[in-house]
């Protein structure tokens, strides 16, 4: 593989320039894995047996007391929201980094039969979804402070860290703080992704011995990164959403 052809891999299909540059492929499979995840959800729970369940139920109730028990025991404060909020950003997440194991060159000739130029088939390598994610996690933050304390939430403006005296700086500090919340969970989940993703488009470049061999080497530590990255970020959300709830009049 050329490096024009890792280029052509690295580009969305897309519409648009600039500004108004819509990423088609990212918002496609986006919304296809969504609605795999509802459907999914939906057939499982039509499904439900009592005793002990086999297959996907058995896995959706293994995540479900795994995200319930990570809420319960990192925050007191009992937010009926955080568990759903967090069992959905995980299983969204965990399914669209899948993807990534998927072989780069298959998704491109599927788009080649239809038409289509270039088709990334991984929307967590596209920082516009990693930060969409980590922006709609930082408004629901806020919406839950707000939930709670009231307009006695910007007090924390006013007063945090160095105490009212120095309410400017105060201002300043507090909102750098707040913005580097979802530009660090949004980045994080987009660099560790894309890095993978590029490695395996290095890998083909080599004989196909060494692509065989790492790649199956590289193919089991990334299943590892997938599900760690899903982790970190279903973490972070309920470390957030509970930050939220607990915050002091």
């Amino acid at each position: 593989m050329a490096q024009g052809d890792i280029a052509q891999h690295l580009t969305n299909w897309h519409v648009g320039h600039g500004f108004w540059t819509f990423d088609l492929d990212t918002i496609l499979m986006g919304w296809v894995l969504a609605a795999v995840l509802v459907i999914t959800s939906m057939v499982v729970g039509r499904r439900l047996v009592s005793g002990a369940p086999t297959g996907m139920q058995s896995w959706l109730e293994g995540v479900v007391e795994f995200i319930d028990n990570l809420v319960t025991d990192s925050f007191p404060v009992r937010d009926p929201m955080i568990a759903p909020v967090a069992l959905t950003v995980f299983l969204w997440i965990l399914l669209m980094n899948s993807m990534d194991v998927i072989p780069a060159y298959l998704p491109a000739i599927v788009a080649h039969w239809f038409g289509i130029p270039e088709f990334r088939i991984t929307p967590t390598v596209n920082l516009n979804t990693t930060l969409g994610v980590a922006i709609a996690v930082f408004l629901l933050s806020l919406f839950t402070s707000l939930r709670v304390k009231g307009f006695a939430y910007f007090k924390t403006y006013l007063t945090h860290p160095f105490g009212p005296w120095l309410f400017p700086l105060n201002i300043v500090m507090t909102l750098i703080e707040e913005i580097t919340k979802p530009l660090s969970l949004g980045l994080r989940l987009f660099g560790n992704m894309f890095a993978g993703e590029l490695v395996f488009l290095l890998l083909v470049m080599l004989p196909w011995w060494g692509e065989g061999i790492l790649g199956v080497v590289w193919s089991s530590f990334e299943s590892l990164i997938i599900i760690l990255q899903a982790f970190i970020f279903t973490v972070l959300t309920v470390v957030y959403l509970g930050m939220a709830n607990m915050q002091e009049h």
